[in-house]
């Protein structure tokens, strides 16, 4: 069974998303910002960690700086998603290695399954 972890400040989203990957067949870890997402990540080696860019405590880039410095976190594969479509933003994602950049008006829950599906190579 494949395995995502979502790392998301706002709460129904964070259920919402999480109750999609879990009834499309993932297993699924949840964490409200990116301390306790770098702890879950470096702790359970999830498939693949979805990550907001600003939340309260650890934000998302500095908690993608965190696990790429870890020897398992440095190929870990990681999705940066954000409200804002900044290049800015998605270059410096790109530059720390991410799997892809995603702007969240841009996707419903279906579609980002989908693409970490194909993503993993999993049907």
């Amino acid at each position: 069974m494949p395995t995502v972890l979502i790392v998301e400040d706002e709460g129904p989203l964070l259920k919402g998303l999480g109750e999609k990957f879990t009834i499309s067949g993932f297993g699924v870890f949840k964490a409200a910002n990116g301390s306790e997402g770098l702890a879950l990540a470096l702790a359970q080696h999830p498939d693949v960690i979805i990550m907001d860019v600003l939340m309260p405590n650890v934000g998302g880039f500095e908690m993608l700086q965190q696990l790429r410095a870890d020897e398992w976190g440095r190929n870990a594969k990681a999705i940066i998603w954000s409200n804002s479509r900044n290049l800015d933003l998605e270059k410096e994602a790109r530059e720390l290695g991410v799997a892809d950049f995603w702007v969240k008006s841009d996707f419903n829950f279906s579609k980002i399954v989908e693409k970490v599906r194909a993503l993993l190579d999993v049907k």
